[in-house]
């Protein structure tokens, strides 16, 4: 939780340089509770900071297609020419995703993650898949991540303005 804490200061410390006014002064302690409340339910002061980077680029301001191209470089492991994800880092990415949801009471169990990791490698005979393959996946809004393109359509449209009038 140290080493997470840390980062996260200096995480915030730059987004207060580039936006001025714009980064609460507890956002540290805010993010750092919320990330204990998700990944730390026992209290042990241990979070895995690939978990923690799984939740920061997911809650980010970035684009799907940049959060998916960052949840494959944070999970894949080296296989030859390329880097490849597991099916083991595939449970262990939408284990770590799934507790973004279920922070708020909408839980996902052990099964959705099964199914949707059947689904990705359905028609793979490899144990491990290439990141094409991972971001086509993604891009078909498996059901288990539905939140996660829900919330960006949604941060993506707050901001938008017409000159309709609405009665």
């Amino acid at each position: 939780v140290q080493q997470i804490s840390g980062m996260l200061m200096e995480l915030f410390q730059r987004a207060r340089l580039e936006k001025p006014g714009q980064v609460d002064p507890r956002a540290t302690e805010f993010t750092l509770s919320l990330l204990a409340a998700m990944y730390d339910r026992s209290g042990k002061g241990y979070i895995k900071t690939r978990s923690a980077a799984a939740a920061l680029i997911a809650l980010s301001g970035d684009t799907l297609l940049a959060k998916y191209g960052a949840f494959f470089q944070f999970y894949a492991v080296p296989g030859g020419k390329a880097a490849l994800i597991t099916r083991g880092a595939l449970r262990s990415l939408l284990t770590d995703l799934n507790q973004i949801p279920a922070i708020v009471g909408e839980s996902c169990t052990l099964s959705c993650v099964e199914i949707a990791t059947h689904s990705c490698f359905h028609g793979v005979p490899n144990s491990a898949i290439v990141e094409e393959k991972f971001l086509s996946w993604l891009r078909s809004e498996p059901a288990v991540l539905l939140w996660l393109p829900t919330c960006y359509r949604l941060s993506a449209t707050e901001m938008v303005s017409h000159q309709a009038r609405c009665r």
